[in-house]
């Protein structure tokens, strides 16, 4: 009696759901570590807003570079590449706020290095995941952001206090080592026995990476010449494209500056301890890996039991995940307690993961040839998005520490949480103008 085969392309799938995960923790652990070290060392806000945004300039310039190096060389590689290469700074480079020089060319590395991975994912998701189970692979493999800083949000500080700032990279290290490790022995690019029906499906080795002109067999035992001339000025024209990246650019921008300044909020906002605040603090983050997981169940529901179209289905939860993130982010400053405040944090932060399951897969529907290049262009619009938030932040709250003495009033935080609410507004209007669940780009 044969024994039921556990299919590769999950496999795949939980591999990089961990892959998001282990990149998550490193980045909520560089926040973790360095707010602590760079408080003792008597940094002040702005300095502080400006090493944690360098992370994002080297981050930004590798996005379209790496969905360009997924499509030509294959995103199984470069992820793997990208993995040794961020582990090996985290491992070599010290914690110390005073040598600013060496900080900031190490996150400018570890920018570069993670700038590759969700380009070389979304690329490797085309190939292996047929299109009814795109919306919750993909929303599992981004779950893996979330579930990662809350982990990192939970066990980090206690990490901190009793091994110092510098343990934490060393953990890093070896999470990004061990993943690495897994990454080479289990995974292999999709063969055309996967999924018979893959290349009229838009998935499986007919997107992996060829030469130009190469010809490739077609069922009828004849051949057709494929090639891999990338479409540059359509994608970048195209209206679709920029509904993407306009919401791309508005998820990233709130959840990078919830990320990076949260812990400075609980502390010299609400005048709380992260130690003290014990499992509390990870539940934005928890929040969403549950939201973005029922997002993805949701629209695959929707779409595979015909209830709406793709399009329809995009348009409706990304309006839903935006508009009610947006009230909550507007709200956060009004609440003056823990409990209020890591309520409307999680609201919002769940809700905007709910949105993934609007723009975030929309990538694979119109154009999952190139969908490591469309991520790659997106993407950059949100790391740029993490450029502004995360230094704006720091001078609009040095701006505001010189008006109101410190950092503990409402008035002190309201431009940092309404920015990002307005965005989600402007963004989700946008989405639904513009964007189609239609495959444009062949």
């Amino acid at each position: 009696m044969n024994q039921m085969k556990f299919p590769k392309r999950y496999l795949i799938v939980i591999l990089t759901f961990v892959s998001t995960c282990v990149c998550y923790i490193e980045r909520v652990g560089f926040s973790i570590a360095y707010t602590v070290a760079a408080d003792a060392a008597g940094i002040n806000q702005s300095s502080k807003g400006t090493i944690l945004s360098t992370f994002y300039y080297g981050y930004a310039c590798s996005q379209v570079p790496g969905g360009w190096a997924a499509q030509k060389i294959g995103g199984r590689k470069v992820l793997l590449l990208s993995f040794v290469l961020w582990s090996s700074t985290c491992f070599l480079v010290p914690l110390d706020p005073n040598r600013v020089t060496i900080l900031v060319v190490a996150r400018l590395l570890v920018g570069v290095a993670q700038g590759f991975i969700f380009p070389s994912i979304h690329t490797v998701l085309a190939q292996w995941v047929p299109p009814h189970e795109r919306s919750r692979s993909v929303s599992l493999t981004t779950s893996g952001m979330y579930l990662g800083a809350a982990m990192g949000m939970l066990v980090l500080p206690s990490l901190v206090k009793f091994k110092g700032p510098q343990s934490v990279f060393l953990a890093e290290a070896a999470l990004g080592v061990m993943w690495s490790l897994l990454w080479f022995e289990y995974a292999t690019d999709p063969p055309r026995s996967e999924h018979p029906k893959a290349t009229a499906a838009g998935f499986g080795e007919s997107l992996l990476p060829t030469k130009a002109s190469q010809k490739i067999k077609v069922e009828n035992g004849g051949s057709t010449v494929r090639t891999s001339k990338i479409p540059w000025k359509r994608i970048l024209v195209s209206r679709p494209v920029w509904a993407i990246v306009v919401n791309n650019f508005t998820f990233h921008y709130a959840l990078y500056v919830l990320m990076n300044w949260l812990p400075t909020y609980f502390e010299q906002g609400l005048q709380l301890s992260l130690q003290e605040m014990g499992s509390s603090k990870m539940m934005p983050y928890f929040n969403m890996f549950i939201f973005s997981n029922i997002g993805g169940v949701l629209a695959d529901h929707f779409i595979t039991k015909r209830i709406m179209s793709v399009t329809k289905t995009r348009k409706f939860l990304n309006t839903i995940g935006f508009i009610v993130a947006s009230l909550a982010l507007i709200a956060l400053p009004i609440f003056r307690t823990s409990g209020g405040a890591i309520f409307c944090s999680s609201v919002a932060l769940g809700f905007l993961a709910l949105g993934r399951a609007g723009f975030a897969v929309n990538h694979m529907d119109i154009a999952p040839r190139y969908a490591g290049i469309v991520m790659g262009v997106s993407n950059t619009a949100g790391t740029l998005a993490g450029i502004i938030g995360v230094d704006m932040t720091g001078k609009l709250l040095e701006a505001a520490k010189a008006e109101y003495s410190d950092l503990s009033s409402p008035e002190s935080w309201r431009s940092v949480f309404f920015i990002p609410g307005f965005l989600c507004i402007f963004s989700s209007f946008i989405f639904l103008l513009f964007s189609t669940g239609e495959r444009i780009f062949d």
